[in-house]
């Protein structure tokens, strides 16, 4: 399949993973709709940070709104579904407006599929269905743990999704990445929490440093979300993307302040931890199945990867509040 001249609509285009699947998209000669929730500032989200060309067209809106997510999903060729309210503190705060969101939300875009039929939608997973890990590496027969209001949700997403496929034949493949970073992503993401102190503060102070996670650079995620929407034989999938990999919080932080080349003391507050049987301790991703079916593997090491993070985030500090713990 070649992208030039197809029609595409991304939502949850103006985040982080959504901006840079939007930028590759249009770097392939795709015509993108951006769907993006609607705000009275007309903010766009990440979508600020790319140049405006004549094929990208940005659509405000919110996903709780049939009509609004029909008329996006009318005449598209492919669907990527990212729009999700996806902070796992937050859910804890408004758990209502997270299932709303990404429960409902993406009920519509579903039927908006069924209704308009596009060759493909990609769904967006998480690692966090998965829960703390009960086998290592995690594959994607995995038992489901929703350990978070988030993880609910996105358990509910995916098993709506599926449900659409066996039910109605819809071209669902479902993606679940693992933690995905890089340059653009929100200080509610560990990685940029710790870079933003550790660039202005004398002190980095995270919550519990035990739990590992799985990291994969943005532009290795954004690959596999492209293959997932031109293979063959991957419809009705649940496909992991992951390094095969993990690392602990606190082995994170420190080999990032080894990076950012100053002396920074690391330490673990008691308001920055998540409720006990809520964190998800250890996460770590068997990604056969995305190098079988996709064709995909990681390319940009960790160290790679974060020297880039690093680098973007150092020139957009502006955009960062490195003194105050973001929801």
């Amino acid at each position: 399949m070649t992208w030039q001249n197809t029609r595409v609509l991304v939502t949850g285009a103006g985040g982080f993973i959504g901006s840079h699947l939007v930028e590759r998209l249009l770097g392939e000669g795709a015509r993108v709709r951006a769907f993006v929730r609607y705000n009275g500032r007309g903010d766009v989200g990440h979508l600020g940070h790319l140049t405006r060309e004549p094929c990208l067209e940005i659509v405000a809106g919110d996903l709780r709104d049939s009509h609004a997510v029909s008329e996006a999903v009318r005449g598209v060729d492919v669907v990527f579904h990212l729009g999700a309210l996806i902070a796992i503190p937050y859910s804890y705060v408004h758990p209502r407006e997270v299932v709303e969101t990404n429960v409902t939300g993406t009920l519509n875009v579903l039927m908006a599929a069924r209704e308009h039929k596009p060759a493909r939608v990609v769904h967006t997973s998480t690692s966090e269905v998965y829960g703390t890990a009960r086998r290592v590496p995690i594959d994607e027969e995995h038992p489901l743990q929703g350990q978070s209001p988030y993880s609910a949700s996105k358990i509910g997403a995916d098993k709506i999704a599926e449900s659409f496929h066996l039910s109605f034949g819809l071209p669902v493949v479902t993606l679940r990445p693992f933690n995905t970073f890089g340059p653009r992503q929100s200080a509610r993401a560990v990685i940029p929490t710790i870079i933003t102190q550790a660039l202005t503060r004398d002190v980095v102070e995270l919550g519990d440093l035990t739990p590992t996670r799985d990291l994969t650079y943005i532009t290795d995620t954004v690959d596999g979300f492209v293959r997932a929407a031109t293979a063959e034989g991957v419809v009705g999938q649940t496909i992991n993307l992951g390094n095969d990999d993990e690392i602990s919080i606190g082995d994170l932080a420190s080999k990032i302040i080894q990076l950012t080349g100053r002396q920074v003391k690391l330490v673990s507050t008691p308001e920055r931890f998540r409720p006990t049987a809520s964190e998800v301790r250890r996460l770590h991703a068997d990604n056969r199945k995305a190098k079988a079916m996709l064709g995909w593997s990681p390319r940009v090491s960790l160290d790679d990867g974060l020297r880039a993070t690093i680098a973007w985030i150092a020139d957009h500090l502006d955009c960062y509040r490195p003194e105050q713990y973001a929801l």
